[in-house]
């Protein structure tokens, strides 16, 4: 009930259109004033009906001006004439209908496209609205020094206002609300539990967890410690937590998404302009069919019978509809477009670029195998050296620190050293290496100490009181070629050879020589050599599956661009079904070859029939589309220049999502053929709605110039051929495979 009456709200004309039935059904021919005219004399009921459709004419012109100045065609005119016509020849119930018919249209409309719309308005009404800023008496908030008194203050603060029942900016002196975008950089905020994260920062407090469905739909929330990136639109856990900001409102991530989502709900598809362009041909057969049904039966009641089924709704309404319908089902996948065009390109992608590391393989290389060295103990397990080497690099930021980490994590696990549902360690989430801090150690957790890295050779530390050292053999081996003190280039340089012919001599350690994708780290435990850690680049678990899907969708051709080298770049390929690789290529190499590949696609020639239904439509019905899908900052020229650039992200990085149009929030490389087919299911319901709700307001046409539908029972069959264009164009929110 609710949802009808702010429909009526929305479009009033309906209601009164409805509760105008009444006077027209019991007092359609009351005169009070007498008769005036023999000819044209309607009574007080009909009189009602025609000012409803002088208003809805003058209503509709406006609005189909207005449609004509933004570049659209405005063909309402069908729907002005035919309320004309049926005055003229003093049909008011048909009147009456057609002014439903509008009416009901527009709330037709309006709720089609708020269902369509409805998983991106559920983005937009999560935005937070306000902040909690922390102001320490004594200090500047946005430079207030968050000791451990100082959060002890801020603590005592909160839990103080929870008692009384306080807000938070009650004057005490420690934090104060404030609009969200009044939050300046640097500022410290209070982000209490259940609240949603209203900037971008850093955690300052010592471990929180986050829910990140709003972003990337990452369904379970995530554990993260000191110093990790929390972005804005996440949802706080059941703990307060304290962040310094490091964006501003309008720079977060979140806002981010929004605008995509704004930008896609403004937008409008070429298609959709398709649509308009259909509506003319439309408008002029209709009102063809209506003057030779006029001319052979000499009377004017047959042209108003003709033109009351000839309003273009399927046209003006279910195009666009369906159009929001699929970008809204698109983010309910965590896909979202820049603009509407996209979701119309999209659908037709024929070639498809991809990046090797990061976008066909995981983020970054994982542990393969530990291979023991000689001499080590048997009852020292591969876990347990695992364990150990993940816990010392959670503080490297060395670009094999992260797979390590994750090894080093599951290995605890399955030690019991480590709870199951402890989440992500720091290495996981983007942690700046001068906040790292590890969970509050428990009884069982790994006690670690004395943490120093030597950038480019390795880390070292304390683990349950044994000295433990991760990197290259040299470093780990305490070898004096290498030199701890570095003073100029040259001698960098000789350390750096130095140590790769001590990584070629480790090598001869083991019997098994490591493929070309595969990489080594080292670890020593107590000064021993311990083991050889295997690491190499994999490809996503569901990556071949991926391109699979995409052949099956017509994808012509599928082709890997890398900086790597032949050897590593083939292994990938070949495991995720790629034949066409490029490889050890420069940023500005993978920007020509994508180019290139465009303009050659474009090229190809035209018959005259495709160039001329181009002139008609505004563009090519067949024409060849690229997409470049990439995740990281060198990623963005090439997605630039792509006709289609695909950007996949976890929702921490924005600089690739920039340059591209279409983003993959969830970082799951599945999401490159789903979108292909939700963006071709989009267009085929749209087509299939436009076609079948012009194709039965012609037949409608031609039995009502042959007198086989009255005007009034042709008013009402109009709105249902409305209805079920509109209906089936909403079908693009569901998969129908």
């Amino acid at each position: 009930m609710r949802k009808i009456i702010d429909l009526c709200k929305e479009v009033p004309l309906l209601p009164l259109t409805i509760l105008a039935a009444i006077p027209l059904a019991l007092i359609p021919q009351w005169r009070p004033w007498g008769h005036i005219h023999s000819a044209f004399d309607p009574g007080v009921g009909e009189w009602i009906i025609i000012l409803f459709v002088v208003w809805t004419i003058y209503t509709s012109i406006r609005e189909m001006i207005d449609s004509i100045r933004h570049g659209h065609v405005g063909v309402d005119l069908l729907a002005i004439v035919a309320l004309i016509s049926t005055v003229c020849v003093q049909q008011y119930w048909a009147s009456w209908a057609v002014v439903l018919m509008v009416a009901s249209g527009e709330a037709i409309e309006s709720y089609a496209e708020n269902k369509a719309k409805g998983n991106l308005t559920a983005l937009i009404k999560a935005a937070p609205q306000q902040a909690h800023v922390v102001t320490l008496p004594g200090t500047d908030g946005a430079e207030a020094d968050m000791t451990d008194e100082g959060f002890r203050k801020v603590q005592q603060a909160v839990e103080a206002a929870q008692r009384e029942g306080k807000p938070l900016n009650a004057g005490n002196g420690h934090f104060e609300t404030v609009p969200v975008n009044d939050v300046k950089l640097n500022s410290v905020l209070l982000v209490l539990p259940g609240e949603i994260v209203p900037v971008d920062g850093l955690l300052l407090s010592g471990t929180a967890s986050v829910d990140l469905s709003n972003i990337n739909g990452e369904p379970v929330p995530r554990t993260i410690f000191a110093g990790a990136k929390v972005l804005s639109g996440s949802i706080n856990g059941s703990m307060t937590m304290m962040i310094r900001t490091t964006s501003l409102a309008a720079d977060s991530q979140y806002q981010q998404i929004l605008k995509l989502v704004s930008a896609a709900e403004e937008s409008r598809a070429a298609v959709v302009r398709t649509a308009d362009m259909l509506a003319v041909p439309f408008t002029i057969i209709s009102f063809a069919i209506a003057i030779v049904a006029w001319i052979v039966s000499g009377t004017g009641l047959r042209f108003a019978q003709v033109l009351v089924l000839a309003t273009p709704c399927p046209l003006l309404i279910a195009a666009p509809v369906a159009y929001v319908a699929g970008t809204a089902r698109l983010a309910k996948q965590k896909i979202l477009v820049k603009s509407q065009d996209v979701l119309e390109n999209l659908g037709r992608v024929t070639h498809v670029f991809f990046d090797k590391t990061g976008t066909l393989t995981v983020k970054q290389p994982q542990v393969v195998r530990v291979e023991k060295a000689k001499g080590v103990p048997a009852d020292v397990s591969e876990d347990e050296i695992l364990m150990m080497a993940g816990v010392v690099e959670g503080f490297s930021v060395h670009v094999l620190a992260k797979g390590i980490v994750e090894a080093g994590r599951a290995a605890m696990e399955r030690l019991g050293r480590l709870p199951s549902s402890s989440g992500k360690t720091a290495a996981d989430s983007n942690v700046d290496a001068s906040h790292r801090a590890l969970p509050n150690p428990s009884d069982n957790y790994p006690v670690v100490g004395n943490v120093s890295e030597i950038p480019g050779k390795g880390v070292r530390g304390t683990v349950d009181g044994h000295k433990v050292e991760v990197g290259r053999y040299a470093f780990v081996t305490e070898q004096d070629i290498v030199s701890q003190e570095v003073h100029n280039a040259a001698e960098e340089e000789r350390n750096e050879k130095a140590m790769e012919a001590a990584d070629r001599e480790a090598a001869k350690l083991w019997p098994d020589t490591l493929e070309p994708d595969e990489m080594a780290t080292y670890i020593a435990i107590d000064g021993h050599l311990a083991a050889r850690i295997v690491l190499r680049d994999i490809p996503r678990y569901n990556a071949k599956q991926s391109i699979q899907e995409l052949r099956k969708l017509g994808v012509k051709e599928e082709t890997m661009l890398t900086g790597d080298k032949k050897s590593s770049a083939m292994i990938i390929a070949n495991e995720v079904g790629i034949t066409d690789v490029r490889y050890e290529l420069l940023p500005q190499d993978k920007v020509n070859a994508v180019r290139e590949a465009s303009e050659q696609e474009k090229s190809g020639a035209e018959t005259w029939w495709e160039r001329a239904t181009a002139k008609l439509l505004g563009e090519p019905i067949h024409r060849d589309v690229t997409m470049m899908v990439g995740d990281g900052v060198n990623d963005s020229p090439v997605l630039a220049v792509a006709d289609i650039g695909m950007a996949m992200t976890d929702g921490t990085s924005t600089a690739a999502s920039e340059s591209a149009e279409v983003v993959i929030m969830n970082d799951d490389i599945g999401a490159v053929p789903k979108g292909v087919r939700i963006a071709r299911q989009t267009k085929q319901r749209m087509l299939q709605a436009v076609l079948v709700g012009i194709a039965l307001a012609i037949v409608g046409m031609v039995c009502a110039a042959f007198n086989l539908i009255p005007v009034v029972a042709g008013a009402f069959l109009q709105e249902a051929i409305d209805v079920v264009s509109i209906v089936w164009a909403l079908t693009a929110l569901f998969d129908r495979k």
